[in-house]
């Protein structure tokens, strides 16, 4: 069964809460799955849950929250995702954007793999002879989460073959069904959705298994336009897929752990190779945010998009890693240049070491 949580305070205009309650994925038997509900309750006081709600003014205990309990699907021998109604850079909202990986969907949502993106254009899907497939963006998938016969540790990640490396993991068949989905759910509810979905390897067939508002660019301030401009250039260190759109300027702090936290630097340009929920506390106190991995709709990425003013950066399969190694000293920040320049902008994105302004 697959064990989620579902809290009042979600998806609000300005806190998304995504991905501060636990999800627990394969679990088996009575007592497993009670255990597991418990531990769903008990998360709404974990570290980033009690951070998360103490940076957005909430009060600890007018916070309540249900579990819902679902049959697993086999994802473990196919695939998953995270879909939505709405370009997640521009607020477009003809647009309905796929990401896609092997196995189980938690690897997309925590941003721990490259994964496939989709973009369908919305008003061609009423009409059956034609296939409004925009764009197919290859993925690395560099790996994928199945289950295990542990009750202590349910899932674990192994390496994807070259095969399921080289190839795209939803058929056209499957992208439009989804995406035809996505708008039927968006007419449900009057409003774009953030929905994540699976499909089972062993029948073939495709779920929703979770839907809820978006909460970023639908409520984007259509009046307002800005527009960024470098007057000085450095020499590019690195490019990548860019989240946000924005100009900013800093040193480099290199971080490989939330656990190392107390390492990081005010105001300073957070580099690592993945980040999820736990990183939120210390991305709060970044300018920008530049990883490894991930894709457009990962949870953290969705945080990131509530501070409208924190830029982000992921590199990409393409760029010599690690990218990030743990910083020696507990007080040194890693600092290429005098100055480092994160630039993001609607598609693509640039780190270079220089001054601007």
């Amino acid at each position: 069964m697959a064990v989620r949580s579902s809290a009042t305070a979600e998806d609000l205009p300005d806190a998304s809460f995504a991905g501060q309650q636990e999800t627990f994925l394969n679990i088996r038997g009575d007592e497993a799955l009670l255990e597991a509900c418990r531990r769903c309750y008990a998360s709404l006081f974990t570290d980033r849950a009690i951070s998360y709600r103490q940076s957005k003014g909430f009060d600890h205990m007018k916070i309540a929250l249900s579990v819902g309990v679902q049959r697993m699907v086999r994802s473990d021998l196919g695939s998953a995702g995270v879909m939505f109604s709405i370009d997640t850079e521009t607020g477009f909202d003809k647009i309905v954007l796929i990401n896609a990986a092997w196995g189980l969907g938690e690897n997309v949502v925590q941003g721990a793999v490259d994964p496939d993106e989709y973009e369908i254009f919305k008003p061609f899907l009423s009409n059956a002879a034609i296939t409004p497939i925009i764009e197919k963006k290859l993925g690395e998938k560099s790996s994928k989460m199945i289950y295990t016969s542990d009750a202590d540790h349910p899932t674990r990640n192994v390496p994807t073959s070259r095969a399921e490396r080289a190839a795209f993991v939803l058929s056209d068949r499957d992208i439009l069904a989804l995406a035809r989905w996505a708008c039927i759910i968006e007419d449900h509810y009057g409003r774009p959705m953030d929905m994540e979905w699976a499909k089972d390897g062993e029948t073939g067939e495709l779920f929703i298994v979770q839907a809820r508002p978006e909460t970023v660019q639908s409520r984007r301030e259509a009046s307002t336009f800005k527009t960024y401009q470098i007057k000085s250039r450095g020499r590019k260190l690195a490019s990548g897929l860019s989240i946000g759109e924005a100009v900013v300027a800093g040193q480099a702090c290199l971080i490989d752990s939330p656990r190392d936290i107390d390492r990081f630097v005010d105001g300073a340009i957070l580099v690592t190779r993945t980040t999820d929920p736990d990183w939120v506390p210390i991305m709060k106190r970044a300018i920008a945010v530049i990883t490894d991995h991930g894709g457009r709709t990962s949870h953290a990425v969705i945080v990131s998009r509530e501070r409208r003013a924190l830029p982000c950066m992921q590199l990409g399969p393409s760029y010599p890693k690690p990218v990030a190694k743990p910083t020696p000293n507990p007080n040194q920040v890693q600092q290429p240049s005098p100055r480092t320049i994160c630039r993001t902008a609607a598609r693509t994105s640039q780190f270079q070491p220089g001054l601007v302004l």
